[in-house]
């Protein structure tokens, strides 16, 4: 099986591997009506471990298999699969292995059964978080992807194959991977991974905090703020559109991959730490209504406030001001100049201030609050400018603060 990044080392390299050929078929989830109903998107990956051996040589088409969840899910830091909770697999193909070609074993998932016994149908489908796998099931957007017996001593291996849904078209597509002559052997306690096809709307139950590395970020304000994030790193070469599409989730696994993440595909809260969307003061999160907003990590909301000064440096340098108020006697002042001073001043102490809430604060709905403010010191200063004569330099100068600024202004 495939090596992952949650407990590697129980994870076999022996008896299987993974194969990937054609197309599996999506259907819908249900929306229990809540207060707290919270969306798990379509693309999500969830990690699951089997709890019985699943073996080409035993199985049956139809037979159904229970995996468990491997830890909290939550969606905008609300726990909506408590860890334990099950997951319900399919076998829609087995085949055990003869002399001449290896056993196959295909799945889908079709039921969350949650710790309180609640049930929702889900349409989900086997993925990987192994990187050169994933890659390859990226490459095919009706990949179906099988289990085989492995072939010569290697975990995994993967396949093309075309739309057809027969058991016949799936194992000619295989072929030379079922040379081996070997069975599926998937011990219990394998870990998976499910990719849910369909969004899934869950009951919220109770807030997790962003300590909590599998709760997954959807808000279109974080998203978007990781896309720009990962444009940055080179990940990334979409518009922010603040949807978690296939291109935005190939570059988050990407990004995961090099760091060492659980390469999933999901915005969690691990990856949003990694890219500094999340402050090392915000672990705690309170219940005031505002947490799905973004807080500048601490290293960024220092250089806001160093670009900040910059700008003020430069706009007093152009006027002919000092720090401390002193300005040319001889010169004419329009009202647009000196509206501009007040608002770029402002703006440089609200970076300061705000660098100050994000360092010291361990109140997140607090800072997400305090950036929202700094944002609206940003659009006075943009008004300002559109009034003053400025300098190209001074306009790239705040181009440059209102670039720092982009991932907590969310238009609003």
């Amino acid at each position: 099986m495939t090596t992952m990044h949650v407990a590697p080392s129980k994870w076999p390299r022996r008896g299987s591997w993974i194969a990937f050929a054609g197309f599996l078929a999506a259907t819908a989830a249900l929306s229990p009506a809540n207060a707290q109903s919270r969306v798990l998107p379509a693309g999500s990956v969830i990690i699951v471990r089997t709890t019985a051996p699943l073996q080409s040589a035993t199985a049956q088409a139809g037979q159904t298999f229970e995996t468990t969840v491997d830890e909290n899910v939550g969606v905008d830091e609300y726990n909506v699969i408590p860890a334990g909770s099950r997951v319900r697999g399919s076998i829609t193909v087995a085949r055990p292995a003869t002399r001449q070609q290896s056993g196959v074993i295909e799945v889908v998932f079709d039921r969350l059964i949650l710790a309180d016994g609640s049930s929702f149908a889900i349409t989900g489908k086997l993925t990987s978080t192994d990187s050169a796998e994933r890659r390859q099931i990226n490459t095919d957007p009706n990949a179906r992807v099988v289990l085989v017996g492995e072939r010569g001593g290697i975990g995994a291996a993967i396949a093309g194959a075309g739309s057809g849904r027969s058991t016949n078209n799936l194992l000619s597509a295989l072929g030379v991977m079922l040379s081996e002559g070997r069975d599926v052997d998937v011990p219990a306690g394998t870990p998976l991974a499910v990719e849910v096809e369909r969004a899934v709307t869950l009951r919220g139950r109770g807030r997790m905090s962003v300590s909590d590395g599998s709760t997954m970020y959807t808000a279109a304000d974080r998203v978007s703020a990781a896309q720009q994030l990962l444009a940055r790193l080179n990940y990334y070469r979409g518009s922010r559109t603040g949807r978690l599409d296939d291109q935005t989730r190939r570059a988050l696994f990407e990004f995961q991959v090099d760091k060492g993440l659980p390469a999933t595909g999901n915005l969690d809260a691990r990856t949003a730490r990694a890219l500094g969307q999340l402050n090392d003061s915000s672990d705690i999160v309170s219940a005031g209504g505002v947490g799905s907003g973004i807080v500048l990590s601490a290293e960024a909301a220092s250089t806001v406030r160093r670009d900040g000064q910059t700008v003020l440096a430069r706009l007093r340098s152009e006027l002919g001001m000092s720090g401390v108020g002193r300005i040319d006697a001889e010169r004419a002042y329009s009202q647009a100049d000196i509206d501009l001073w007040f608002a770029v001043s402002s703006f440089a102490d609200n970076a300061s201030l705000y660098e100050q809430v994000v360092r010291n604060s361990n109140n997140r709905d607090a800072a997400v609050l305090a950036g929202r403010a700094l944002v609206n010191a940003a659009r006075r200063v943009d008004s300002a400018m559109q009034s003053a004569r400025t300098s190209a330099q001074l306009q790239n100068n705040w181009a440059v603060v209102r670039r720092e600024l982009s991932s907590i202004d969310t238009g609003g």
